[in-house]
Formats: structure tokens, sequence, C-alpha cells
């Protein structure tokens, strides 16, 4: 296929979100803040001007007085401002969360109690479900459906763990005669929590709701590119009557604020999600106190379509899966592998839906929105220049959009070899690569072929094939038929370098306890 360039159509108005019944996944990101000045633009009227971080029950400054601007990636513009949270600060909010932890004001509760305090921060989080949508717009690049799914979709996780309060059971094990054992789960203590900034508001959330119901207090640390939901995530907490220093949300650079939470001496358990590299530096900060880490890291992640498929299903859904909040979620499909018999086909599918998708700001109703930052946006362009010198097709897209912003085109690479760099590298951005197979074994083994485990899918009618190919790929999740298959109650997490540990679903429990055995002789 020859290489052809398509204009990408700007939406002015609210347009139909195609991706829009897609489940939200967000994950990784970096870990500073953009380094590139930023113009100042008018405070828009639904933004507030200055946000605050929250530590021991207080909305508080910065220790030394500085603040971080917050950056719109659809104009490069400065909306916002908010604390910058230093090594002092997080020392701070660490002592906070350690005086809770110790007091025991989550051990004192009943567990039914610490799930009914998740459901009133739920509820809360109501009364900012408008305030969320804007700034996820501004602040996060998100389109306005998309931000206004957030809200649901964090009570979701809110009220799912809140309702696993009580049942969080131990287990008598028999020994014989004259012998009593059981188990009991107890949590680590201080919880230090690193989120990342393309969903802070449902991935801080449920990190939060499974330390509080499993009796541990929380420091998290927030993105500096994307930091506001999370402190309407705060003030819902301090309504709801969390008590002070359970929560502490703290936001600062990643390598300042970041680090010192990440090697902190008082802290007891990490959760992390984030890129490999910022993922290898927390595990080195971890293993110096043997600390236990939840880490959920990178993705490229492939999906199969076989020569049965509903190719126009099919290709629906892996648009969705790469094209939703500009491909920067962990989860996205940015490989397809595609049955060399329906290959045209599925690409010049793949093609002209990519070419139709609306790209623009978020909150004029657009399908897809920025990138995070000018950072970002000129490593995916990179990385795209990279494909075309080793020889991949630019099918479409490749560069970004002449306008103001972070706006990348909707991205199709053809002709890719397995072995390319963009064929193994994470763009975390709105590019999928497409390859040939001819047997199942290959498409497995392609499939199989990069460092990381974290999703795979396939499409298929044949059931069979369905169970066994998923049986064989080394991936976290598995979608069948339908890319982000699954939901609240499902685990997540990866194989191989996309992490370890999981999070949603029950399982996601088991990586805020610890179990202690008690046994008795009679």
């Amino acid at each position: 296929m020859r290489r052809t360039f398509r204009r990408i159509r700007h939406a002015d108005s609210a347009s139909r979100n195609e991706f829009s019944t897609f489940a939200i996944r967000g994950e990784g990101g970096k870990d500073a803040a953009d380094p590139t000045p930023a113009p100042e633009s008018p405070m828009p009227t639904t933004l507030r001007s200055y946000w605050k971080n929250y530590v021991g029950g207080a909305f508080i400054d910065g220790s030394a007085g500085q603040r971080l601007a917050v950056i719109d990636p659809a104009t490069g513009s400065r909306v916002a401002e908010i604390a910058e949270g230093t090594e002092e600060d997080i020392d701070r909010a660490v002592a906070a969360a350690r005086d809770a932890f110790t007091d025991g004001v989550l051990d004192r509760m009943a567990p039914h109690e610490r799930g009914a305090m998740l459901f009133r921060i739920a509820d809360e989080l109501e009364k900012a479900a408008d305030e969320i949508a804007v700034v996820e717009c501004h602040d996060n690049g998100k389109t306005l459906a998309n931000g206004r799914a957030e809200v649901p979709l964090t009570q979701r996780y809110l009220r799912y763990y809140g309702g696993l309060a009580d049942k969080l059971e131990g287990r008598q094990i028999p020994l014989g005669q004259g012998w009593l054992d059981y188990t009991v789960h107890e949590p680590y203590g201080v919880s230090a929590q690193i989120v990342p900034w393309n969903g802070p508001l449902p991935v801080g959330a449920r990190s939060i709701a499974c330390a509080l119901v499993t009796g541990n207090t929380v420091v998290l640390k927030s993105p500096e590119d994307s930091p506001l939901s999370l402190v309407l995530l705060a003030e819902a907490c301090d309504r709801a009557g969390v008590p002070a220093g359970a929560v502490n949300i703290v936001c600062g650079l990643g390598q300042v604020a970041g680090a010192a939470l990440a090697a902190h001496s008082d802290i007891d358990h990490i959760v992390f999600t984030g890129s490999v590299e910022t993922g290898k530096s927390v595990l080195r900060a971890a293993a110096e106190r043997v600390i236990p880490c939840v880490m959920e890291l990178g993705g490229k992640s492939a999906g199969i379509v076989f020569p049965d498929a509903d190719l126009d299903q099919a290709v629906t859904s892996a648009c969705g899966g790469i094209f939703k909040h500009a491909g920067q979620i962990c989860s996205a499909g940015s490989r397809l592998i595609v049955h060399r018999s329906v290959y045209d086909e599925v690409v010049a599918r793949l093609i002209a839906r990519a070419g139709a998708i609306s790209v623009g700001p978020g909150i004029d109703g657009c399908e897809m929105g920025p990138l995070i930052s000018a950072r970002q946006l000129d490593r995916v362009e990179a990385l795209c220049r990279t494909g075309v010198e080793e020889g991949a097709t630019l099918a479409i897209g490749g560069g970004r959009l002449p306008r103001a912003g972070y706006f990348m085109a909707p991205t199709v690479f053809i002709d890719v070899r397995p072995e390319m760099r963009i064929a193994q590298e994470e763009f975390f951005g709105p590019v999928v690569v497409v390859m040939p197979f001819d047997t199942t074994e290959e498409a497995i083994a392609i499939a199989n072929g990069t460092d990381y485990g974290l999703a795979a899918g396939l499409y298929t009618r044949d059931l069979g094939v369905a169970h066994s190919v998923a049986r064989q790929l080394v991936a976290g999740q598995v979608y069948v038929n339908q890319w982000w298959a699954g939901g609240v109650e499902t685990p997540f997490g990866g194989m191989k370098r996309s992490g370890y540990g999981r999070e949603k679903g029950q399982e996601a429990l088991l990586g805020y306890m610890q179990t202690k055995n008690i046994g008795i002789r009679l």
C-alpha cells in the first residue's frame, strides 16, 4: 500500500464520541514537569486559579512557598497553579499518616464503618461532578464525555471496595485435636502511592479505597502534569469525615517529591503506576528497606484479528483501544496482528476510521484530545520518524497537527516487522502498528514477542480458538472480541516487565494486607 496522508477533521462543536463506551483505565506517565515555559492565558471562569495540598486533615501551601503551573494541553497555556510539595512536605505527610496509623484511627472503626466511609466519599464526589469534568478537560486533556465518566467510575471503585470492607475473613486451619490455628489479615501501615497523570482520579481513588478498608493510612503523590482532580478527591474525603492523617495528598515533581516518598524511612508499602524506568527507581528505593510493592508499569499490547472475525466490530474495537484518550493508556491496543487473508480489508477500514476522528479540545466535544505535554508530543513524533526510517509504511498521520496545543494525528503504520522499534517500544500516543500473520502459532509468537505483558486481545467467532489462544498469550488480562472487556470487579495487572501485583477486583486487596497465623496449643 502506498504511503498516504489524510486530513484530520477538527470539530468546533459537540460531536458523537464513538469511543465513549469503552472503560477507562489510566496508567503510566512521566515524572517531571514540562520544562518549556508556558504563555499565560485568561483564567477559565470554571477553573480555580490556585489549589493546595492536603496533609493531616488540612489544605496547605508548599513548605517552600513555590507553585507548579498547571498547563492545559489543548492550548499549551497556564490555567492554574498548585502548591509545590517538597521533601519537607513529604516528611510532614508521612508523619501525619504514621500518627494516624499509630493512633489507630482506622483500627478503632469497625470494618463496616470503614466501608460506610467510602460510600460517603463517593456521595461527596457527586457534588463535584461538573467541576471534575471541566478539570479533566483543561488539566488532563480528556474529552468532555470521558471527563464526565470519571465520576461514576471513581464512585464504583469506592462503593465496590466499601462493600468488601466487612468481608475480609481469615480461615481456621485444622491441625488435630488439642490445637487451634487461624489466620487474620493485618495492614502494612503507611501506604505510599504514586499515581499517573493519565487517570489520576479513578486510579488514585481505588488505591486509597483498598488502603483504607484494609486499615492502612495513605500518602499519595499526585502527578504534577494533572493533579487537580485529586485535590477534589481530597475535598470529598474531608467532607466525608475521613480521620485527619488517614489520607494525605501532595503534588510535587517526581524527581523531588516522588523520589522522597519512595525512599522515605517511615513508609511500609508502595503502590506505583507509571513507566518501567521510573518503576525501576522505585524498586531500588524499596529494596533498601524491603518494602512490599504493587507495580503497574507499561505495555505494548497486541490484538489478533482472525479471518473469521466480525471485521467491522474488530476495527471499531481496535480504534477505541488505541485512540481513546489519544492512546495515553498503558493497556492501549498499540499493535494489531491481522491474518493475511483479511489484512488489506482491515487496514483500509482502520485508515478510514482513523481519518474520520475529530481531534481537538475535549471541552468542545471532540472525539480525541491532545497529548499531555509538548515533551510527550515530541517523543511520539520522534518514534514515528524512527518507524519510517526502519522501513514501515506510514499509512495515515505520523505528526502533530498545525494548531495550538499538543495534538497528535491518529496514526497507522503498516508493513511493520515485529523486530522494529515501533513494534517493541511504547508510544503512549495514538499510534497503532499493523502486522500480518499466516498461522496461529506465528500470531501468538508476535503477540508475546515484547518485554511487556500487560494486556492482549483477539477477535474470532470460534470459541475454541478464543480459549486456546487466550491461554497462550502472556498477559495479565486478555480481551476477546472487545478491547477492555472487564470492569471494576476484574483484576488488572501485568506479567513480565509490565509489573506485578493486581489492582481492581477482590485480588487487589491482597496487595494491601499481610497474613498473620495464630497457632494455639489448647
